[in-house]
């Protein structure tokens, strides 16, 4: 699961022009913060986790906030 969302994530940071952000992931690697994912971003990673796992990732009320927490959720 874990190479899957890194996958969705190298891919996003790649459209962006925003590679160079790759070196800072980690699964304690905020998405924001460190990995430079902005709003619309973090809306296409969550459908593309969603469809990948058949998962609600809002269902609980809890926004993940580093990789950590998306894997978690899984």
């Amino acid at each position: 699961m874990e190479e899957k969302v890194k996958s969705f994530i190298e891919q996003i940071l790649i459209d962006n022009g925003e590679e160079d952000c790759l070196k800072n992931y980690s699964l304690n690697a905020n998405l924001k913060d460190d990995l430079g994912l902005d709003s619309f971003s973090l809306a296409l990673l969550t459908v593309q986790i969603e469809d990948e796992f058949d998962i609600d990732v809002f269902d609980n009320g809890y926004i993940p906030k580093t990789v950590g927490d998306i894997i978690s959720q899984l």
